[in-house]
């Protein structure tokens, strides 16, 4: 019982400091997304494209979440935009409090929206809210025809869903419409995309249905 306790006690931290991070970002005028999905799926390519084709609407910055290196926070740098990198270690996921301390290294008064790239896994980062307003999962064609259905605590908290390398579905035999109903069954109330993180397919019409403020 005392184990149970203190991991509801640990989980009850978690989730208020998430809120606390909410309510932060919101006294700056910031809307915030939390983009998730496996290793490999496409997150950064997507954020690089929404970061270029909305930065000259709206004031962006990104956190990139990763276990010890750079690389994807040097790719969206290169759209001009500040960008905090958050290691997590040997963490699979990025937690409320590292995320704070990455928000406050950002110029939150220059930011109209942040995305926040979580660390490549679609288990972990489901179980611990971080404090934002709207919730993307990046899957691809490329994980086979069953990530949806194996992932499902991911999938139903998603409001966006972009299922990316549309390209490679009949080389995959990867059905994208077969994705699309495994998702409605699980959360259909999410708005999925088909899009590919190369060429920028599909990132407009997922801009025009996203949310950017409250």
């Amino acid at each position: 019982m005392k184990i149970v306790e203190l991991g509801e006690s640990a989980l009850k931290k978690g989730r208020d400091l998430a809120i606390e991070n909410k309510k932060f970002l919101d006294t700056k005028g910031v809307f915030a997304f939390d983009v998730m999905g496996s290793v490999g799926s496409g997150k950064t390519s997507i954020i690089k494209w929404l970061v270029r084709k909305l930065k000259g609407d709206y004031k962006i910055g990104v956190i990139a979440g990763d276990l010890t290196t750079e690389v994807d926070a040097l790719r969206i740098e290169e759209e001009g935009v500040p960008v905090v990198q958050a290691h997590t270690g040997r963490v699979c996921h990025l937690d409320p409090g590292l995320v704070r301390t990455a928000i406050e290294n950002l110029p939150l008064d220059d930011i109209d929206v942040l995305f926040i790239e979580n660390v490549g896994n679609l288990i972990c980062p489901a179980a611990v809210p971080i404090g934002v307003h709207k919730e993307m999962v990046v899957t691809s064609v490329t994980e086979g025809p069953y990530m949806i259905k194996k992932h499902p605590y991911m999938f139903q908290r998603a409001d966006y869903v972009a299922i990316n390398k549309i390209d490679l579905q009949k080389a995959m035999n990867v059905s994208v419409h077969g994705l699309e109903e495994d998702l409605r069954e699980l959360n259909p109330n999410a708005i999925v995309i088909g899009t590919n993180g190369i060429t920028g397919e599909g990132v407009d019409k997922l801009i025009q249905c996203m949310s950017f403020q409250q």
